[in-house]
């Protein structure tokens, strides 16, 4: 049957298929992607005189043994089985196993076969790496167990990797690598770059693109392949033909790019420097690089070509402009035409004035470069250290030093296993986002105390916690450093503080958010925040610093209630990866400014896991006393019963303390004193406040005591005072694929708070429709438009009757959604907070998600979104409360205004305008059922 699919199609497919020499006496069995490369590297030693092959398995199960044995060549002596898993207490991988097994029921048991581990964590292994094989299994005793890929520097079982190994890509191969910045286009350009060469030459293609664990402002790697020959090369570029950095800011952090170029290559840099400043922030170690392999130099300034051309900070299609002028895969016309058709086709749903703005952009890159003549001296340029001092914590400035700085720079491939020795369960320290200082934002906001009206709002609303209010006394007022800018504390009056609203111009985004949640700001004329150059504003890192680490927190200035009170709180989440503007973060961080001290979180997997801790990188932190989040990551379809697990095992934990607390009281000779501190803290341990005073004091008697009963307390302390227990998820995972989990632990009626990010569609994986997803809705499984209502999640929770239940919009009406969190961590239950989250796959019009904060006003007032709060505890006749005022209109205004609803008028006009309809209706009626509902329980 096979053989008749084969020739239908053209293939040759059987369950194990031999490529290699026909005499080979070196054998590597594997199956997978890392075949195609498995094959470069053979062709490449049978031309040099090597004899060596691979056995490809086709299926796996059922495994024959003698098709699997035919399938050797008769000449072979050793066999190196490859297998992409790890099997922790097996005596060897699965493949391997099997492998073993068929030989000696075939009686070849006196071949020599090792077993290697490959491709763990997605790592990408390139053709060093099969070189690494067949070397070893040259020896005459090759290691039984072996991994490739890695520098297993602790068992010692990794084989190394020669980096100056051969470039076994097919002869002619043109390979190109870009480095660019998340969110600039530089992606999408490629995509269309390598478009176009396949559409429009005779050439084959290929592209890979490469990612950092940031959701917009990280760090992008496009790898870009064409010839005359068919491509087989499943794995990054390394030895680049042409590479291109899209952002000056990788030159100064001296990421090792130039290290990918070719002898003969081109380097490709976007920057505002002249040639002397270029020289200058160029690492000793890339000039000497590039004067002794003859690498071409070019520079071009596309940030301000693209501002000049109305494309803002996307500099995305001036670079591509400059890539095919100087790779010369095509005619410059040709070029020039086929990229302007593809800007057409990419960004027409945007408008044409968009798409006009690429055509200059186009015309203005492929003339814009010019070339850097490299100095003869740079052949032995000299280091200069720069030791970055850093301070804090031991464990954290160690994580930061040693794993931190070598990931941010897209080089965390490159450290040996003994980097990781001291996190072998995944464990991390908090607060290591603040290091980064990725200084991602062209444009930051500054602050004018003299038209401030100190009402927090900035700070309230910024989802990278960048922008803050502080308060000094008189003390820390005379020693802030000059460049910080304060007036008088307005509210309350006669404190003695000055305060200030300090910005880390290295840490925003610059989202803007801020700028249009200030109630006194002027676009136009500037008010009291104005957006400028991050370049100047660059004396107020040290300002940021001070203010952060140097001065107190005014507890008495605190109130949880309002915006303004809240943001003296230390937020314990900041400089997180999330996109520009992103609504989850502002939730989260206030979450954490109201209960981070003594949270626990479980987050599922999604948009707010991958910005919530991308390893060696927590953007949540810890206070002054050390204090923070526990965070934990849990998959989409267990996230909130994992939630529950948390909270029972701290509860049995704290029961058991508990019960030895009861036999202490009991015990004859204690001290009067830890009698009466013990017994205080039973009675205070479920309560909030109480808890963490009464075990304060409990545990300075236990540590006076120093018997051993105390001592046996003393060892589970972190138990003793009460902790707010929170599950964190997009809709995702609560409307969809964890609904059956999310149901089951809210109706346990145990005390867990859990917060849906509802962005109404599947954020993190590209925009697929959720049951969140509204009427007429465009999404990935629903392109002309969502033909089903959106889930009514809030009403199935509510309906159990003691479950607290609010859906929120902090845009809107941020007092709403303080006191919604407030009363939902208050109440002892189970409770659940929908938060509307305008998102990047929103599109949002005229500025995107810079206008976030707007639209959820805008979604509030039009009767898109409703707010509204369900509370159990409330007294009768008070349990519901409808936040939403009366619609007043607009409706079709708002989802015009947003790409996820107008595109579909462009693509199916007809049924666009039955959908809407649809949609408004169903939210007029869903506003009446709400009035109903509230009618309902005022009766009650």
């Amino acid at each position: 049957y096979m053989d008749k699919i084969n020739a239908k199609l053209g293939t040759s497919y059987h369950l194990f298929d031999y490529y290699g020499a026909d005499d080979a006496d070196r054998v590597v069995v594997c199956m997978g992607s890392f075949c195609d490369t498995l094959e470069e590297v053979i062709d490449y030693l049978n031309a040099h005189g090597e004899k060596v092959g691979l056995v490809k398995v086709r299926l796996y199960r059922p495994w024959s043994v003698k098709d699997f044995v035919a399938a050797l060549p008769k000449t072979v002596k050793k066999i190196a089985v490859l297998d992409r898993t790890k099997e922790p207490g097996s005596i060897g991988e699965p493949l391997y196993q099997d492998v073993v097994t068929a030989l000696y029921e075939s009686g070849m048991s006196d071949l020599v076969v090792t077993g290697g581990r490959y491709g763990l964590g997605s790592k990408d292994e390139p053709p060093a790496a099969a070189f690494s094989v067949f070397e070893e299994l040259k020896k005459d005793e090759p290691k039984r167990e072996f991994t490739i890929g890695i520098v297993d520097d602790l068992t010692n079982l990794s084989l190394p990797m020669d980096p100056d190994a051969p470039n076994t890509a097919a002869p002619g191969t043109i390979e190109c690598k870009f480095w660019g910045l998340g969110g600039d286009g530089t992606v999408g350009a490629n995509k269309n770059s390598i478009k176009i060469i396949g559409d429009h030459t005779d050439k084959y293609v290929q592209a890979y693109f490469q990612y950092d664990s940031k959701k917009t402002g990280g760090v992008t790697i496009s790898h870009l392949r064409f010839g005359d020959k068919p491509i087989r090369s499943p794995y990054y570029v390394t030895k680049a033909d042409f590479v291109a950095c899209h952002n000056p800011s990788y030159i100064v952090k001296g990421f090792k790019m130039v290290r990918d170029v070719k002898p003969g290559g081109t380097f490709l840099v976007n920057c505002q420097w002249d040639d002397a400043e270029f020289a200058e922030k160029m690492p000793a170690e890339a000039k000497r690089y590039i004067a002794k392999n003859n690498i071409s130099v070019y520079l071009i300034d596309a940030i301000d070509l693209a501002a000049k051309v109305g494309m803002g900070k996307r500099t995305n299609t001036v670079l591509q402009s400059a890539f095919f002028a100087l790779a010369k895969v095509l005619p410059a016309e040709d070029a020039l035409k086929y990229m302007k058709d593809a800007a057409e086709k990419s960004y027409s749903k945007k408008g044409q004035a968009i798409v006009e703005a690429n055509w200059k952009a186009i015309d203005a890159g492929a003339t814009a470069f010019r070339k850097f003549e490299v100095p003869a001296d740079w052949a032995t340029a000299e280091d200069v250290k720069h030791e970055v001092k850093l301070e804090g914590r031991d464990a954290i400035v160690k994580q930061v030093r040693d794993l931190l700085f070598p990931i941010d720079k897209m080089d965390g491939d490159s450290l040996p296993v003994s980097a990781f020795k001291d996190n072998p369960d995944g464990q991390w320290e908090l607060g290591a986002s603040a290091y980064e200082k990725r200084g991602t934002a062209v444009m930051v906001p500054r602050w004018d105390p003299e038209k401030c009206i100190q009402c927090g709002s900035c700070a309230f609303v910024c989802p990278h916690a960048t922008i803050r209010t502080v308060a000094m006394n008189p003390e820390e007022a005379a020693a802030a450093p000059e460049a910080m800018k304060t007036t008088d504390l307005k509210m309350p009056k006669n404190t003695g503080y000055t305060f200030s609203v300090v910005v880390s111009p290295l840490d925003c985004m610059g989202c803007y958010n801020c700028l249009y949640a200030c109630p006194k700001s002027d676009y136009k004329n500037g008010g009291a925040l104005t957006m400028v150059p991050q370049e100047e504003e660059a004396a107020q890192a040290e300002v940021w610093d001070y203010a952060v680490n140097k001065v107190s927190e005014k507890t008495e200035l605190i109130n949880d209630k309002t915006p303004k009170g809240s943001q003296f709180h230390k937020p314990l989440l900041e400089f997180s990866g999330s996109c520009a503007g992103c609504a989850e973060t502002s939730y989260a961080r206030i979450v954490t400014q109201l209960f981070g001290d003594r949270m626990f979180i479980s987050n599922a997997t999604g948009c707010s896991s991958i910005w919530g801790n991308p390893a060696a990188t927590s953007p949540f932190t810890v206070n002054a006393d050390g204090h923070g989040p526990a965070w934990n990551n849990s998959l989409f379809e267990d996230n909130a019963e994992h939630g529950l697990g948390l909270k029972l095992g701290y509860d049995a934990e704290q029961a058991r303390l508990a019960t030895m607390t009861e036999k202490l009281i009991e015990t004859e000779g204690i001290p009067e004193s830890l009698k009466e501190s013990a017994t205080a803290w039973l009675e205070a341990k479920d309560k909030t406040a109480e808890s963490k005073a009464a075990a304060a004091e409990y545990v300075a008697q236990l540590e006076a005591d120093g018997s051993d009963a105390s001592k046996a307390i003393l060892a589970d302390k972190s138990y003793l005072s009460k902790k707010s227990f929170w599950i964190f998820g997009g809709d995702g995972w609560a409307y969809d694929i964890g609904f059956g989990g999310l149901d089951h632990v809210l109706a346990s009626g145990n005390n867990v708070n859990v917060f849906v990010f509802d962005t109404e569609v599947y954020s993190n994986t590209g925009g697929q429709a959720s049951k969140a997803s509204n009427l007429g809705q465009v999404a990935q499984f629903a392109a002309a438009g969502k033909t089903t209502k959106k889930k009514s999640l809030a009403e199935i929770e509510m309906s159990y009757g003691y479950v607290y239940v609010a859906q929120v919009a902090m845009g809107a009406n941020p007092m709403q959604t303080l006191k919604a969190i407030s009363e939902a961590e208050a109440y002892d239950g189970p409770s659940l907070i929908i938060g509307y989250s305008p998102c990047e796959m929103h599109s949002i019009a005229h500025g995107g998600m810079m206008h976030a904060q707007e639209e959820m006003k805008k979604a509030v007032e039009c009767g898109y979104w409703n707010l509204f709060r369900f509370d159990p505890s409330a007294p009768e006749g008070k349990k519901f409360t409808l936040d939403s005022k009366e619609p007043k209109g607009g409706y079709q205004e708002f989802l015009m205004n947003e790409a996820r609803y107008s595109r579909l008028t462009r693509e199916f006009p007809d049924r666009a305008k039955e959908l809407f309809a649809e949609n408004e209706e169903a939210a007029m009626a869903r506003y009446e059922h709400l009035l109903k509902l509230k009618a309902m329980y005022a009766d009650a």
